[in-house]
């Protein structure tokens, strides 16, 4: 299914939003609860399923619910269409402190690799999946990375990062990050973890056991404040009934 073209604007700097304009029948779907705000005459409806494969049935459907609660997301997506004769806006924010990417599917080659919980919204006809990292080390040491959100489609897609974005263009080369700082990747790019080698920097260094190890050729993007670490400095600093 083509991907609905869709127009759209972001406001702001670290608490970002992104206003989508809908023509008349075009779709937009998110994630539960992202929505800030809408025009007269969009309609929305949770809908189990991307709505990306129209001949999909009841058992397609359970399947992809059944997946996204595996990634520990909602069962739902939200479909918001423009039943207007003139355009109409909806927009969408993250639930905490970061910036917007929109990238373009088609430019990605129709696919892209994200964090389970980047995904924001993206143009009806994107189809939405998991990816299981194929190696064993992935899986059992990966921390946020151990499921990864699969995105097809020729269209506008939205996810988000946390703090400062950086993009990286790598070209047969190797970059290793911390696993939360991954944001997505293209499906060019393999992906792998390692484990710190050295018992004192494994202990002491304070970068965690195990780091993402990125392979090949393609488009890398990069946060500096993930949530696991944002919300670990919060919890730091919340008073016990000690003090």
């Amino acid at each position: 299914m083509q991907s609905h073209e869709v127009d759209y604007e972001i406001f702001g700097n670290d608490m970002q939003v992104v206003e989508i304009e809908l023509d008349r029948g075009e779709t937009i779907i998110a994630e539960a609860g992202a929505m800030n705000w809408m025009e007269d005459d969009i309609v929305y409806e949770a809908k189990m399923g991307d709505g990306s494969n129209q001949d999909e049935g009841l058992m397609g459907k359970l399947l992809s619910a059944g997946k996204r609660a595996l990634s520990g997301e909602s069962l739902f997506l939200t479909h918001f269409t423009n039943t207007s004769n003139s355009q109409r806006r909806v927009a969408f924010a993250a639930p905490y402190p970061g910036h917007i990417l929109p990238i373009d599917l088609s430019q990605m080659g129709g696919e892209l690799l994200c964090q389970k919980d980047a995904f924001l919204c993206a143009a009806l006809g994107t189809e939405l999946d998991i990816a299981f990292s194929r190696r064993l080390g992935t899986g059992f040491f990966g921390g946020e990375g151990f499921i990864l959100q699969h995105l097809r489609g020729d269209g506008m897609a939205f996810v988000h990062a946390g703090g400062s974005v950086v993009k990286k263009e790598i070209n047969n080369e190797v970059l290793r990050v911390d696993t939360g700082c991954l944001v997505a990747f293209s499906s060019s790019v393999d992906y792998n973890i390692e484990m710190v080698k050295g018992l004192k920097s494994m202990f002491f260094g304070g970068e965690g056991l195990f780091l993402a190890t990125l392979q090949g050729t393609g488009t890398v993007y990069l946060q500096s404040l993930p949530f696991s670490r944002l919300a670990d400095r919060i919890i730091e600093q919340v008073p016990t009934s000690s003090n």
